[in-house]
């Protein structure tokens, strides 16, 4: 057997002329990020498991058993007999070789599969050493893509890369990702899984594969492609119904009547759905929809709900910028911003529009100063060229802008936040946190 640590430069492991029976399963995770490294735990206690990763960086940290995404904790980390690569070529052959690389949009909100495409050309060169040692490899994606890509798109790159035949040699799955990030109630290991397979055969070992790590069952859907799009409504469907939120907290806010108010005597209807206004971030809610307007436009359809919610959605941090510029009659100042990442108690910047709050703040004039106690200051720096000012606290502002309710500010409480601010200040609550100690909510 190999070590848990894999180091670069090693040899690539071979089990030989093992018989097929007495071979252990072996699987290979290609990705480490918020989705990658929780799975990979997950199968390493049941399977001899690798998690690649190209970010050595990456690789050096969870080495040293600091995951920054905070998902792993350093003892878990400790305790699993995951191994770890940050080279292609010192991963053994597998059975399985997922794929959970981001899937973002470009600057035209366009899908950008560059990343998963270089996965598939990485996982297409490690496939002949699996089958070669006589292993039948399957090959599962759970990137979040529009519906056809696994199959149009990355099944040439993988036969292109690896000189076999795909659903001869090898074959496809697809089980969508659902991981929450922060969220340790919906964990790998407790919610249902998507799973689908090239073949009922394959759709048998897909199943088999991730109903070993998970008490909340599979669900078998019907083609890799109803699996594809099952993920990606599961993400338009709640982007809609936050825009609709923030449509009808825009409307409200010019009745002079509260959202939350509003929010909370329709809540004790049954069947309304629990939804809230606010600035939708992240790599998922706020990503997901432009995939899937994107294929129906290639189908010559014209996606109206969808992207008039993302519409709607994309300009909300504009829109929160007016309200409270009005807020201080016109007047520019010194803002303090509490929170950067897109949802609290998490260090996830991706995709932040309180970002652009910021800079739509900046715009008309205010000098606005950032604290986030689980952002990183390179990343926020790298992403946003957003410094953040680890004394903020230590400072008054004439308005202070509660935009995460971190547990840190949470803590703090409305009557601290209060005292940041100067004579005359305003102090406003994005997701009313702070009930009647805010002077401005959504």
């Amino acid at each position: 057997m190999y070590s848990k640590v894999a180091v670069d430069g090693a040899a690539p492991v071979s089990l030989g002329s093992v018989d097929a029976a007495q071979r252990v399963t072996r699987v290979v995770v290609v990705g480490l990020g918020y989705v990658g490294l929780p799975l990979a735990v997950a199968l390493a206690g049941k399977f001899d498991t690798v998690g690649l990763d190209i970010d050595v960086r990456r690789i050096d940290e969870l080495n040293g058993g600091h995951d920054r995404t905070g998902e792993i904790d350093r003892d878990r980390l400790a305790a699993s007999t995951l191994a770890l690569a940050a080279d292609p070529q010192v991963c053994p052959p597998a059975d399985y070789y997922i794929v959970t690389v981001p899937t973002p949009i470009d600057g035209a909100n366009r899908p950008d599969l560059r990343m998963v495409e270089a996965a598939s050309r990485t996982v297409g060169a490690m496939l002949p050493a699996a089958v070669a040692e006589g292993r039948v490899p399957v090959v599962v994606y759970e990137s979040t893509v529009y519906p056809g890509v696994t199959e149009d798109i990355c099944a040439p790159i993988l036969e292109a890369h690896s000189g076999l035949l795909c659903g001869k040699d090898f074959f496809l799955g697809y089980s969508p990702e659902r991981i929450n990030p922060g969220d340790r109630e919906h964990t790998i290991d407790k919610i249902t899984k998507v799973v689908s397979g090239q073949t009922p055969e394959v759709l048998d070992r897909v199943a088999h594969l991730y109903g070993s790590v998970t008490s909340g069952g599979t669900f078998r859907a019907a083609s890799i492609k109803a699996a594809e799009a099952a993920k990606v409504i599961e993400n338009a469907q709640r982007d809609i119904n936050i825009a609709f939120m923030n449509e009808i907290a825009q409307i409200f806010n010019k009745l002079d009547i509260s959202i939350w108010d509003v929010l909370a005597a329709a809540r004790t209807k049954w069947n309304f759905l629990p939804f809230a206004p606010g600035l939708v971030g992240g790599h998922c809610i706020g990503v997901d929809p432009y995939y899937l307007s994107h294929r129906a436009e290639q189908l010559g359809l014209d996606p109206r709900v969808i992207l008039s919610g993302r519409g709607i959605n994309d300009s909300m941090a504009g829109w929160v910028a007016k309200e409270l510029h009005k807020a201080r009659g016109g007047k520019t100042g010194s803002v303090l911003m509490l929170g950067l990442t897109f949802k609290e108690n998490i260090p996830d910047l991706r995709n932040s529009k309180v970002a652009d709050l910021v800079s739509a703040l900046g715009r008309l004039g205010h000098g606005v100063a950032v604290h986030d106690p689980h952002a990183d200051g390179d990343e926020a720096m790298h992403e946003y060229g957003i410094p953040l000012v680890h004394d903020a606290l230590e400072r008054t502002y004439d308005m202070v802008v509660l935009a995460v309710p971190h547990r840190e500010y949470y803590e703090l409480g409305g009557e601290a936040l209060r005292g940041l601010l100067n004579a005359g200040g305003t102090l406003a609550d994005l997701k009313g946190e702070l009930g009647d100690a805010a002077d401005w909510t959504l």
